[in-house]
């Protein structure tokens, strides 16, 4: 089996179905070609007869990219397959993306259909969209929750009708990461074809495990992550794509490999999030306002020692321009003295002391002290320790 993760991207299909972040053909054209240069293997361009305008998106897309395949959403349905199929017409490489439901409270609830008509419909539209030319993937929706040996039937009738990719999608972000993994592991091994098609894992964050799962389902055998710039996407989100590719990137123990580039993911994660009016969490992973700011007083000493006593990822390897301390209530003499020195300003001893102590009763005023204030408390310094 390789040990190449390919990368399918679905922040301009998953990732646009979040209230006030849809886009313009022109945008998405933008973001796709960030993409690209980002290294994904695949890009998810929209869900073609749901909207003109996705349809004119996907045709777009397929025309302004070379190096990913473009990848258009349909239902288990002829018009659905058919209007894809025109959509991607102008695809290097194009993949049609079909599927329907395959746990029991879809099949009794949403499709008000029995197992056996499931799995024929499944079978059938992997067969006519592949009829079209392109490559097909198809998703087995709400895996995370169907019977087992179900999905495994289901999973090997439509690699035999044909599809190239298989999606295990956690839809509802129900699953626990072991038990996750341990899905995937049963279709690698009681699915006789399985080697005749690439496993993909599609995971929700609902629970906030979606990372979690995706990483369990790639050490099972899983060779497609289906993920999010800044893991936007339905509800609760998608699986975040920087996560995943830098856990992949710091673990490299686990010998699983992507064509990422690191030092694009700041950049792009900014350009999604102003172009999508999505703001970032500043505590989220590896693209966070704080994920590289240091405000503790004993980690600010132990960063300023050595960077790697709190620091697994040089801000640099992602795009970031440096790690920020920030200065608090918080904060310790060494950051102090460090700032100082940055401004010019240098301070041992007893003089060091007076200007914390003096510093402390500003920072108890202020949620932080910038640069202004540490000027202002320089100023004052030779009336302070005479």
């Amino acid at each position: 089996m390789s040990n190449k993760i390919q990368i399918f991207d679905t922040t301009l299909r998953d990732g646009e179905q979040v209230p006030g972040c849809q886009l313009k053909t022109e945008e998405k054209i933008i973001v796709a070609r960030a993409l690209e240069a980002l290294g994904v293997d695949v890009i998810e361009a929209g869900f073609p007869i749901s909207s003109p305008g996705d349809f004119l998106s996907v045709v777009e897309i397929s025309k302004a990219v070379k190096d990913p395949v473009v990848c258009g959403l349909t239902r288990a349905k002829k018009d659905d397959i058919d209007v894809a199929s025109e959509a991607l017409r102008h695809a290097k490489r194009g993949r049609i993306h079909t599927g329907i439901g395959s746990s029991d409270v879809h099949i009794k609830h949403k499709f008000k259909s029995t197992r056996e008509q499931v799995l024929e419909q499944g079978v059938w539209a992997v067969k006519y969209a592949k009829s079209k030319g392109y490559e097909v993937e198809f998703f087995a929706e709400d895996a995370g929750r169907a019977d087992l040996i179900f999905l495994a039937q289901l999973i090997e009738a439509v690699i035999a009708a044909g599809a190239d990719v298989v999606n295990i999608p956690d839809t509802t972000g129900y699953c626990l990461p072991h038990l996750y993994g341990k899905r995937i592991k049963y279709l690698v091994d009681h699915v006789k074809n399985i080697d005749r098609a690439v496993i993909s894992v599609h995971c929700h964050n609902d629970l906030g495990l979606a990372t979690a799962n995706t990483i369990s389902g790639l050490l099972n055998g899983a060779r497609q992550a289906e993920v999010t710039i800044n893991g936007i996407g339905e509800r609760a989100g998608n699986t975040s794509l920087e996560e995943v590719a830098m856990i992949l990137q710091v673990h490299k123990d686990l010998a699983l490999t992507t064509n990422i580039k690191p030092e694009k993911i700041y950049g792009l994660s900014k350009l999604v999030s102003g172009m999508m009016r999505m703001p970032v969490q500043a505590n989220k992973a590896i693209v966070g306002a704080n994920a590289f700011a240091h405000s503790s007083g004993i980690h600010q000493d132990g960063f300023l020692k050595h960077a790697e006593n709190y620091e697994i990822i040089n801000p640099a390897q992602v795009g970031v321009p440096s790690s920020s301390i920030i200065l608090t209530a918080r904060s310790g003499r060494a950051a102090l003295k460090h700032r100082m020195e940055l401004l010019g300003h240098k301070y041992e001893g007893e003089e060091l002391n007076t200007l914390y102590e003096n510093f402390l009763l500003v920072a108890d005023e202020k949620k932080e002290v910038k640069d202004e204030d540490l000027v202002m408390l320089a100023a004052n310094m030779p009336v302070l320790v005479k």
